[in-house]
């Protein structure tokens, strides 16, 4: 399990840009089809923009047609935790970095059969491609 980071709102707030503190800290998100890697085929790992974890490989990417970025499976079963969500009168399975607490997005149960069956659809904003 990887050593958790802990920082105060304000060390937050020093180092992530305000849509990151919105999105990674507040639990928001970015409107669908806008974020930088929606689009992306670029290969590399992609890493939490809060803390650097490794998070997703751009070998488990997929356009899900959702509007952001969508991942078959994490890069390793300890690097993404989840929680109940019941905000907006939904019921969904929040995703979060294991190592800084990170909002990350949602997990979905209709992602590709022939993989993991999950979609684990990610706002850009919380991630940083590290390329290949």
């Amino acid at each position: 399990m990887p050593d958790k980071i802990v920082k105060s709102d304000e060390e937050w707030r020093k180092e992530l840009t305000p849509e990151q503190y919105k999105i990674m800290r507040e639990k928001g998100t970015e409107a669908p089809g806008t974020g930088e890697y929606y689009h992306s085929k670029e290969k590399g790992m992609y890493l939490c923009a809060a803390c650097g974890q490794e998070l997703f490989s751009s070998d488990a990417k997929y356009d899900s047609g959702s509007g952001w970025p969508s991942f078959w499976a994490p890069a390793g079963a300890d690097k993404v935790e989840t929680a109940e969500d019941g905000t907006l009168g939904m019921r969904r399975v929040e995703i979060m970095c294991s190592r800084c607490g990170a909002h990350l997005g949602h997990v979905f149960d209709d992602g590709p059969a022939e993989t993991t069956g999950k979609r684990f659809c990610v706002n850009s904003a919380s991630l940083k491609l590290k390329k290949e």
